[in-house]
């Protein structure tokens, strides 16, 4: 443009102002042609006019990004360059969220791929400014986009099955010692998955869980009040923690703690040598609150002997399998109390 002012200024013969303001005209296409004028003032106002012409995408392309960076608050963000030692969390739904949430209270930096942009996870994403790939797991390159090749750990949390397989399957491919974790609905499926991975790839770490497996211990404890005392994941198993009356119990009452020993059902750990009277009625919750009234302690000896013999009017806490306990429940001689 400066150039442009010049040469209208030297060919003209009129003031350096009066030739930069006739550039300006030309160059937005507001002048009149010069058809009475020289050839060198129709020559530049020629080329300027071509020079405007080239000038307004540019011009228009500034006024968009400008546009854009108000809304860059509300836009998903992309994966940086540089990024490794992340997680990458398949999978923005309901656990996914959930995930997502309880990773950033960690500190732990994650980079999510989400194939629908409606996904409820988005929101929480886009406010806390975590880095987002939108795409299916199947098309190609949508891991890569999200850096799976220098991820510390995949979490594979969709809803379907076999998304997370080949997603894990995929990562493991890229990054052979990537630790994985999948969730499975079908218990059997993720057993066999897992123990499939785990021999194909014995030096990385491999996890399969089904929500629903482990979300059973929670509703059978709501089902048998205050029984169940906790519930935690042992590999693919669950192992219950409940308060048993012995009366009733064929296979507890009148045996001694090393006979109602049933290996893979339950196993006895502790006694309450409360008076039937003075028990506290929910175990879990004294224990949990550690409110223990002075007329009502909850005394639970935990080293018992292998002689002691069971006596109907005691309450023991015993570990047991899900299929144990309830085959224990199961066989009572006389009914439940509410």
């Amino acid at each position: 443009m400066l150039a442009l002012a010049v040469s209208a200024w030297l060919t003209t013969g009129g003031s350096p102002l009066h030739a930069g303001y006739l550039t300006l005209l030309d160059l937005f296409a507001i002048d009149d042609p010069a058809i009475a004028g020289p050839p060198s003032r129709k020559v530049i106002q020629l080329f300027t006019g071509l020079i405007g012409l080239l000038l307004l995408p540019v011009l228009v392309a500034g006024v968009l990004e400008a546009l854009g960076a108000f809304r860059s608050a509300s836009a998903l963000r992309r994966p940086p360059r540089g990024l490794s030692g992340h997680v990458v969390l398949l999978g923005l739904g309901k656990v996914g969220a959930r995930v997502l949430a309880r990773l950033l209270e960690l500190g732990i930096p994650a980079v999510c791929v989400e194939n629908d942009p409606q996904a409820r996870g988005l929101t929480l994403a886009r406010r806390l400014h975590v880095p987002v790939v939108l795409g299916d797991i199947a098309q190609e390159g949508v891991l890569e986009a999200a850096r799976i090749h220098r991820a510390h750990a995949l979490l594979a949390l969709t809803s379907s099955d076999t998304t997370n397989l080949e997603a894990a399957l995929y990562a493991r491919s890229v990054k052979s010692d990537l630790r994985v974790s999948m969730r499975l609905y079908d218990d059997d499926f993720a057993t066999a998955v897992y123990r499939t991975l785990r021999a194909a790839h014995p030096d990385a770490v491999t996890r399969s869980r089904s929500v629903s497996h482990l979300a059973a211990p929670a509703f059978g404890g709501a089902m048998m009040g205050r029984q169940i005392l906790g519930a935690i994941p042992v590999e693919r198993k669950v192992l219950l923690f409940a308060a048993v009356e012995v009366g009733g119990h064929r296979e507890l009452e009148g045996r001694t703690v090393a006979e109602t020993f049933r290996p893979g059902s339950w196993r006895v750990l502790a006694l309450d040598t409360s008076a039937p009277g003075h028990r506290t009625p929910d175990l879990a919750t004294a224990r949990s609150t550690g409110y223990e009234p002075a007329d009502r302690p909850a005394d639970l000896v935990w080293e018992l002997p292998d002689s002691y013999i069971l006596q109907a009017q005691d309450r023991v806490v015993l570990a047991a399998t899900r299929r144990g306990l309830a085959e224990l429940l199961g066989r009572r001689s006389l009914p439940l109390r509410p």
